[in-house]
Order: C-alpha cells, then structure tokens, then sequence
C-alpha cells in the first residue's frame, strides 16, 4: 500500500482513542513504526487538551505538508455537545489564532464521537446505542481491537447499518475523504 511511510500525527483525548485509531489505521494498512506520534491528554480535561493542540499541530502539518506525505487525524469527543459545535470549536481555535479552518485538500482529519469513543465500541459489539448515554468503558483499552477490525471491513466497503450512530457514519466519511490525499 502506498500509505505505508507516511508521517501520522495522532491527537487525542485518552488511550482509549488512541488505541483505538492506531488499530484502525494498522488494520488499513499503515506502518506504525517511528512514523506516528501521539499527542495525548496527559490527565484532566481531554476535550480541552485536544481543542489547545489543535492549533499548534494544523500549523505543524501544513508547515511539512510540501516535504513529505502525512496526516493528523485527531479524536474529540463531542460530550454533550453536538458534533457540529465541537467542529465548529476547532475551527474557531484556528480563527481565533489568525490561521485558515481546515481545507477539504489537506489529510487533516477530525473524527468525533458522540457522547465518547465507548459509543462507537458498544455499538460495534452489536449493542444498540444512542449518542447520548454514557457508555462503560472497557476493562482493558485493547479489547476494542476486534471491534475496530470490523468498522475497518465496514468503512471501507461502504456498509454500514442503517442503525450505526451518525457520529460513526460521519467518521467513516471523513476517512473516505483523507485517503485519496495521502500519497
């Protein structure tokens, strides 16, 4: 695969995220060596965390982004906030720091999680799930990756059930959108 070496930066909440998306992205075929760095919450507000990185790691990849091949893909939950306001909140941050939102030709992706990333796990364990329950979280972070595995199958071949949560569709499209850009 082509998107083999190139430079991922992950920004996230907690490790749970971040196992998550590191297993999401090995199962699609990404190298995960020297090639990743994650930025993740240290402990306190993970949202808060996310959204004051945002600025300084957007800059970051469009300051390397004519050098070499890369993507940030970042994970937010929306809490209980829509995700359209937490989209809204990182543009803003942008803004706010004199730069450009996010382009629709840059391998910057944002995928958020309603009310958390537990939802999309019980939903993928084959529980019906709505966005705004507060799921359990895993005994260990790793007992997602079964279930990771599979949103791999789904999102790329474009099937997800009609009952996955909008957050979930929304994530697989911002996937769809950032791979034809990374190369």
């Amino acid at each position: 695969m082509s998107q083999c070496r190139v430079q991922i930066v992950i920004l996230c909440e907690d490790k749970q995220q971040e196992v998550f998306a590191l297993h999401f992205l090995q199962k699609r075929g990404f190298t995960l060596d020297r090639n990743v760095r994650t930025e993740i919450c240290p402990k306190g507000a993970g949202e808060q965390f996310v959204r004051e990185k945002y600025v300084k790691e957007v800059v970051e990849y469009r300051r390397q982004k004519n050098q070499r091949s890369g993507m940030l893909i970042v994970l937010i939950d929306a809490d209980k906030k829509t995700v359209e306001e937490r989209l809204k909140q990182l543009d803003n941050a942008l803004i706010e720091n004199s730069h450009a939102i996010r382009q629709p030709n840059e391998a910057i992706a944002v995928f958020v999680p309603k009310r958390n990333i537990e939802t999309w796990i019980h939903y993928l364990q084959g529980t019906n799930v709505d966005e705004e329950t507060e799921y359990t979280k895993l005994k260990k972070q790793s007992d997602c990756k079964p279930y990771v595995e599979k949103l791999v199958t789904q999102c790329s071949q474009g099937n997800l059930d009609e009952n996955a949560p909008p957050s979930l569709k929304a994530a697989c499209g911002e996937l769809q959108r950032i791979l034809p850009l990374i190369g």
